[in-house]
């Protein structure tokens, strides 16, 4: 076998193989022998039928099937040889294939880029410093009342976090329009719901009082018609409501399953819930300025196969959650334009390429210990834990996929001891909502 290597342009490589004319002959001779065996012919017995008969009848396509396979073989072969990773699948071009000569082909295809990871010294990362304070559980606890809160009613004014029952009637230069009028509609002020301005007047209202909003329609409103148009809105409250939380003592501790201990136990639990959370997003939060910091620092040359495979990766994620969403089949779906997805593969893949280079340059591999803690961290979310444990531990797949998690934080944490680290004093709140 002969092999020959080119460098077309950036990652793009060019391999010419010549495949012995024996070796050609030898695979379209065997192939025909077991041809044989199974053919029937008119005029010969099974399993009978001369190879020279068979040769005249199939021998054109029992050559194009051998040389399809030569190449695909031909071609690991010479990579091997030639200790070459390609990245994605080659394209394959049969340019010579006359019976008794050689067989030559070509396989284009892209190569991994070759990472040199420079100036790690020099990096600049933010990591946040966030204590959970009192404020911060009583806020907490202040969010599971709202949680199992009851609406009462009142004849007081409304307020932010109020539900009003509200009739209104829609006009755009004293005409109204359809989808515009509405009788007994809930609404819960502060959240936003509706466009901007709908809400302002209806704070301080009490039940039987009206208003008239001046609003004016967004641009992006998703009613054509309606778009940057201005309208006005009569307004009618007919019932305010305020949210009437609920004592915290032992019988609400007991809603969360704290049976002994009561407030204090609840406390208790509700911060060691949210010291996790805590832990995770501020994980997540150094994590992505290592990466940011990495991805502004390297240059990477990334092959194009790899970003086709993950749009394609991508594009299948959306698919599925787009089908979950409207319980359709995702088979059903339209294909997604690749654009919608470029940059965010192009960037995962550099990722990756920029982590896989730490791994393989420091012989990272994945800790037990950490892979073991990953786990515990997230079977404790759960209310028996030692179940989640093992059911990980005797899932092979899940155990991989841990694994590759550890690894890919030993390379975050390995990157972080190198760079030049500032800690942030960051409120709870404020790192919390960034995150949501």
């Amino acid at each position: 076998m002969q092999v020959s290597i080119e460098t077309t342009q950036g990652l793009e490589r060019r391999v010419t193989v010549a495949v012995p004319a024996a070796s050609v002959d030898d695979a379209v001779k065997v192939r025909l022998q077991q041809l044989a065996k199974t053919q029937r012919i008119n005029g010969f017995r099974p399993g009978k039928v001369p190879v020279k008969v068979l040769q005249k009848r199939f021998g054109a396509s029992v050559r194009q099937e051998v040389a399809g396979d030569l190449m695909q073989r031909h071609f690991y072969e010479a990579i091997i040889q030639e200790k070459i990773t390609p990245a994605g699948m080659p394209a394959f071009d049969l340019t010579k294939d006359v019976a008794g000569e050689d067989l030559e082909f070509t396989a284009v295809f892209e190569v991994y880029p070759e990472l040199e990871l420079k100036d790690l010294d020099k990096l600049e990362v933010e990591t946040p410093v966030v204590e959970i304070k009192d404020k911060d559980l009583k806020e907490m606890m202040v969010t599971l009342q709202k949680q199992h809160a009851e609406w009462k009613e009142g004849k007081r004014k409304a307020k932010k976090d109020d539900r009003v029952t509200i009739d209104f009637v829609g006009s755009i230069d004293g005409e109204e329009f359809e989808g515009g009028k509405a009788e007994d509609f809930p609404l819960e002020l502060g959240k936003d719901r509706m466009i901007p301005g709908f809400e302002t007047n209806i704070v301080g209202l009490k039940p039987g009082e009206e208003c008239v909003a001046e609003v004016t329609f967004p641009e992006d409103y998703h009613a054509e018609a309606l778009k940057g148009k201005a309208a006005t809105f009569a307004i009618t409250v007919k019932k305010v409501e305020g949210l009437n939380l609920p004592k915290v003592d032992e019988e609400f501790a007991k809603l969360f399953g704290v049976e002994e201990g009561g407030v204090e136990a609840l406390e208790a639990e509700v911060k060691k819930n949210m010291q996790r959370e805590l832990d995770q997003t501020v994980k997540a939060k150094v994590k992505e300025n290592v990466i940011a910091a990495l991805i502004a620092s390297q240059e990477v040359e990334v092959p194009a196969a790899l970003i086709d495979q993950e749009v394609n990766a991508l594009r299948d994620q959306a698919k599925q959650r787009f089908a979950q969403q409207g319980q359709a089949d995702p088979s059903t779906l339209p294909e997604l334009p690749a654009e919608l997805f470029t940059d965010n593969a192009k960037r995962r893949v550099s990722i990756g390429l920029i982590l896989g280079e730490v791994i393989k340059a420091n012989d990272l591999k994945a800790d037990e210990d950490k892979v073991n803690a990953l786990i515990e961290t997230t079977a404790s979310a759960y209310e028996d834990p030692s179940e989640v444990i093992e059911y990980y531990k005797t899932n092979q797949e899940l155990m991989s996929q841990m694994q590759n998690v550890a690894l890919e934080e030993q390379a975050i944490d390995w990157v972080l001891a190198q760079a030049k680290v500032k800690a942030v004093t960051t409120k709870f709140d404020e790192i919390m909502n960034k995150q949501a």
